[in-house]
């Protein structure tokens, strides 16, 4: 990759509930938590991406982009997003065309505020034709697991062992998230929290199984690697990104039992990165639902097909917190995931990458991942929008 992108700073907020809080509180104090960590003021900002859902609707502000602008007294081009991975990439290409030099990508929500009026909106973003026909924002994720079931034709004690390891993926984002003092839940999980929540709804996932409503901002600083080298910083590339889209309508995919469109932004990111899967063994994926993560495993290839619970099952006693594949281990959501940490949608992404950045330049704290004694070379993401609609795959590298 030519002229390749430089994550220079990050910064975030807790995630949780802020009601007490203004928006332009929260993604103030992520952005300063960045600049403070490069010593870059807002005047070398030269244009600003920050991404959020319904920040429209649950705060009543006009343009988004305007309201970026009262918050850093700034007048620079600023454009609004949906997800913070577009918002990246968008900063990417402007790098990479040399438009600009140095970038703030910034993302928040506030879910809390109005959830009653925006718990429609989530499932007419997620599939228009399931909310009609009176699903709700989980639903979409049972009517997965249960097309997983039928492909591969799990049944029996097999299927027993499977809906543990989904237990297991939840119990392991919880032990993360109790180490991550940004989490909205910082406290562990047993199995039986997360059978009882099941057999309390009578459904196959419970409350454990799903990620939170979150209220949260996060932000990173993007430049140049010519301005990443007068800096006295710790740079993090962007090795590679990518993505790609599937139907709106999840019922009349191809495919119902994994998100093609991951696949696809995977293969493509990792084209451009010149790495293979196994060279990354650091992720933050999109877990919104316990079987999210695991169909992840298999959609960004280290998994066969319909092969993910027994690895994950076999995983479970795992002291280290990390899945063993093959003999390889592999690091997943480390920070807690959407599960623990929490999912703010505009600002998820960020907090991911926030991990990453973290991770790569060994300042992880009580989350540290080692790998041969040393800290990851590579780490990545998967970020959706909506129900695997929209993946966004974003490989990064510490040299």
């Amino acid at each position: 990759m030519q002229n390749r992108p430089v994550i220079v700073a990050v910064g975030r907020t807790k995630f949780g509930e802020h009601y007490g809080k203004e928006p332009e509180k929260l993604i103030e104090e992520a952005w300063l938590a960045a600049s403070n960590e490069c010593n870059l003021e807002r005047k070398n900002l030269e244009t600003c991406y920050m991404s959020d859902y319904f920040l429209l609707i649950t705060n009543k502000l006009g343009l988004e982009e305007g309201f970026l602008s009262e918050l850093t007294e700034l007048h620079v081009p600023m454009e609004v997003t949906r997800s913070f991975s577009a918002a990246l990439k968008t900063a990417c290409h402007a790098i990479q065309a040399g438009v600009y030099s140095t970038v703030l990508v910034g993302g928040i929500e506030k879910m809390t505020d109005r959830l009653d009026k925006i718990r429609d909106d989530l499932m007419l973003l997620e599939d228009p034709w399931s909310y009609y026909a009176g699903g709700t924002p989980e639903a979409n994720h049972e009517l997965l697991l249960r097309a997983y079931i039928k492909k591969h034709c799990i049944n029996g004690e097999n299927l027993e062992k499977l809906y543990n390891a989904l237990a297991q993926v939840a119990i392991k984002n919880h032990a993360n998230g109790a180490k991550n003092p940004y989490a909205q839940y910082q406290r562990k999980i047993s199995l039986e929290n997360v059978l009882s929540s099941r057999k309390a709804v009578n459904k196959a996932l419970g409350l454990f199984d799903y990620a939170p409503i979150t209220d949260g901002a996060t932000a990173l600083i993007l430049t140049s690697e010519e301005v990443a080298k007068k800096m006295d910083v710790t740079p993090v590339y962007i090795y590679g990104y990518d993505s790609a889209t599937d139907y709106l309508d999840y019922s009349a995919r191809d495919e119902l039992s994994h998100f093609v469109a991951a696949q696809i932004a995977m293969k493509k990111a990792l084209k451009t990165s010149k790495l293979n899967a196994w060279d990354i063994n650091l992720w933050e994926v999109n877990d919104q639902s316990t079987m999210m993560e695991l169909v992840s495993l298999e959609d960004l290839g280290y998994c066969a097909s319909g092969t993910a619970w027994k690895s994950i099952a076999e995983s479970s006693p795992n002291s280290k917190g990390c899945y063993e594949i093959n003999g390889k281990e592999l690091y997943v959501n480390m920070d807690g995931g959407l599960k623990a940490d929490g999912n703010p949608l505009g600002a998820a992404g960020g907090a991911q990458i926030y991990e990453i950045f973290r991770q790569l330049t060994g300042k992880a704290d009580q989350r540290q991942v080692t790998i041969d004694g040393t800290t990851p070379k590579y780490g990545g993401s998967l970020e959706f929008e909506g129900f695997g609609t929209k993946a966004y795959v974003n490989i990064l590298g510490r040299e």
